[in-house]
């Protein structure tokens, strides 16, 4: 049998689908959108971004670039230029020149602002990035478990640790070897112990980390289990206790709906099953829906406007750990039913239920090629992937007999009508022995057969390395990104004692003094800051009294969506978005790219002066109810509302020469006409990136 690991070919469904080339720039073909994503205001700068195509048509006809990660997009898209703006209207961008006579050029301060932000904990990550410094310059029964090996290839020999040949590199781990990696390491949280719950851990729990965020433990709570800090989640974690505030959490059936949720009807691929989306492919085509984006559009709105935060937060978690990406071919018919069916079920529920429904379901079959493995045509993608990436990780004790076994026990399962099938005369019948795990697979009966498929899936999904390997990934992402050991062995000792149950792991790490002791370690990725900015700003689902949606076929619910989620494509994040089956890494060492910062910023103004009409913005002179008379109070006041505290006198100096103003020059609600750019450059600070 051939080693045929490569990375996955993305075949299409069973009959094929041209969901993805439209004329449009956001892909429903809207011959009404007077500007840029149908932005509907009399504002001679409309702040649209450049045209989106789909990013995959840049490689027709040519091999595809090697899977290197996020693709990172600077200011000026996706190689198209910046869409013009008239001399002199709307904000000026961070790469405006700074203008004379300024004491504090925009750029600098902000740069000088944001800068701080990588320095998670005090060190100087970003600062040593080269990115930051050019800122500014199936017959009979056989036996699998002999000694007869695959043929191999060079790069991976059978027989091999597969951690020295791995497939895929993009993994946290890969990136902390670094100058600024090593920074991080030496600010981790130090080892803790488990307290009777939230809130005996938190009181108990002295912060010593170097960090500028406060180190409120309710911010602390709000910053790692929300998408981000709002008044309203605040009062309520004050207001019912953090204990009563997280149980409730965990039990995200009995939390209302919030109002961006109820819009979600607005979508209406997303109200369709797989067998529906299959009937109406030609009309949806005519029509120019993508139901795959507007799972990620929908995915985007529950991560700003949902009350079940951290049901969500879970929910991106596995969709990086148990990672199918939205944009593969079948993805627009079977992406939004395993978001529902697999990841959503299961998210708070049983790991190993989640693995063995995911290795059934038609998109994760079609993703990684399984549909195709047959037992005289060995496919070994999705075996290696159950092992490498959705079990018990790269270092977890595997040799390369054992993906050749389990790709050889998998073999029969496939797609066919847009269902899971299995076919028990494409399944291989002989002894196995992966990992520990022994089965005489020797029936043909489907029944049988399948069921030992399953009991290999649940077998990986609570072995130890898979215990050591989610609590890894769960301390990384609540955590640190170098969570110390001391956490990581007591989640994974719960895990194995609850069988995979993700409740009591994260109980267990809601109650230990590393989760509190952790104050400022993690720094949001692109995808989250621009969340936690809608967040931050109130910005509300319906649509603004100034809106005309004419006669576009969307709702402005629709349209505010796509837009926010194309603006994620353009920083190099947005939900489910990673090609390959690694998911997003979860470190920051991942994710310095000046371009995307600039990005955010700029879109922070944008969010900011709310010349987009498919939501309603607050004014940015409303945010403070009652703003002081003096630039430095205001800051101070404005500081509060969206990030939770006070600046340092050296960040607050920086905002106020983004002003051009002193500490005690007199200011009206406007800031003397700067509170847009004000509001800006406190979104840049250390304060707003860190969580």
């Amino acid at each position: 049998m051939a080693d045929q690991n490569v990375p996955p070919r993305r075949p299409r469904d069973d009959r094929g689908w041209d969901g993805h080339q439209h004329p449009s720039a956001d892909g429903y073909g809207d011959p009404h959108t007077p500007a840029p994503y149908g932005y509907d205001s009399p504002h001679p700068y409309q702040g649209g971004y450049a045209e989106q195509a789909d990013p995959r048509e840049q490689y027709a006809g040519q091999p595809a670039p090697a899977p290197r990660g996020p693709q990172w997009v600077g200011p000026e898209g996706l190689g198209r230029p910046a869409p013009a703006r008239p001399a002199g209207t709307g904000l000026p961008t961070l790469d405006d020149d700074d203008e004379p006579g300024r004491k504090v050029g925009r750029r600098k301060a902000m740069v000088a602002l944001g800068g701080t932000a990588a320095v998670v904990a005090g060190g100087a990550a970003l600062a040593m990035t080269p990115q930051i410094r050019g800122l500014f310059g199936d017959e009979a029964a056989g036996d699998a478990t002999g000694s007869t090996l695959t043929d191999g290839t060079a790069a991976r020999p059978s027989g091999q640790q597969p951690s020295t040949v791995r497939t895929y590199t993009e993994q946290n781990e890969s990136y902390m070897g670094s100058r600024a990696g090593e920074a991080l390491k030496k600010n981790a949280p130090a080892g803790g112990r488990t307290f009777s719950g939230p809130a005996a851990a938190a009181a108990a729990t002295k912060v010593t980390v170097k960090t500028v965020l406060a180190k409120d433990p309710i911010l602390h709570l709000a910053r790692r289990t929300t998408f981000g800090v709002t008044p309203a989640v605040i009062a309520d974690i004050k207001r019912d206790g953090m204990d009563a505030w997280i149980r409730a959490q965990l039990d995200p059936e009995k939390v209302e709906p919030s109002k961006g949720e109820l819009k979600l009807a607005e979508l209406p691929t997303q109200k369709l099953s797989v067998q529906q989306l299959r009937d109406q492919r030609d009309k949806l085509n005519d029509q120019g829906a993508q139901p795959e984006r507007e799972m990620v559009d929908a995915t985007i709105a529950r991560q700003i406007w949902s009350k079940r935060q951290l049901f969500e937060v879970m929910v991106d978690f596995w969709n990086d750990f148990l990672h199918v990406a939205a944009d593969f071919d079948g993805g627009e018919v079977y992406r939004n039913s395993f978001d529902q069916d697999v990841v959503r079920k299961h998210a708070l529920g049983s790991y190993p239920e989640m693995l063995v429904a995911a290795n059934k379901h038609p998109a994760l079959l079609i993703y990684l090629n399984q549909k195709d493995s047959r037992k005289d045509a060995i496919n070994e993608n999705l075996a290696r992937e159950n092992l490498e990436l959705y079990s018990v990780g790269v270092d977890g004790g595997y040799k390369e007999p054992d993906v050749r076994q389990a790709a050889m026990l998998q073999t029969g399962r496939g797609v066919q009508d847009g269902k899971y099938v299995f076919r028990p005369e494409q399944h291989y019948v002989g002894k196995v022995k992966i990992l520990g795990f022994t089965h005489a697979n020797n029936s043909a009966d489907p029944k049988k057969a399948e069921a030992a498929i399953d009991a290999y899936i649940t077998y990986i999904a609570t072995h130890p390395s898979t215990a050591k390997y989610v609590a890894q990934s769960l301390a990384t992402r609540f955590v640190s990104d170098t969570p110390p050991k001391s956490l990581v062995d007591r989640l994974a000792k719960t895990y194995t004692a609850n069988k995979g149950m993700i409740k009591p792991v994260l109980m267990t790490l809601f109650c230990s003094s590393e989760f509190w002791a952790g104050v400022g370690q993690k720094v949001r990725r692109p995808m989250e800051y621009l969340v936690a900015t809608y967040r931050t700003l109130g910005v509300s689902p319906e649509a603004s009294p100034k809106h005309n949606n004419g006669d576009s076929k969307r709702t402005a619910y629709a349209r505010g969506l796509r837009q926010i989620h194309d603006k994620m494509r353009e920083l190099g994040q947005y939900p489910m978005g990673q090609p390959t089956p690694d998911g997003y890494p979860d470190v920051y060492v991942a994710w310095t790219s000046a371009g995307a910062m600039l990005n955010g910023w700029n879109e922070a103004g944008e969010i900011l002066a709310g010349y987009r009409t498919t939501f309603t913005y607050t004014a940015p002179e409303k945010l403070v109810a009652k703003p002081p008379a003096t630039a430095g109070a205001y800051v101070d006041a404005l500081s509060l509302r969206l990030v939770g505290q006070k600046l340092s006198t050296r960040e607050k100096n920086l905002i106020l020469g983004v002003a051009g103003v002193a500490t005690t020059t007199k200011v009206d609600a406007t800031f003397n006409g700067a509170i847009t750019a004000v509001a800006r450059a406190i979104l840049a600070s250390p304060q707003h990136h860190l969580r």
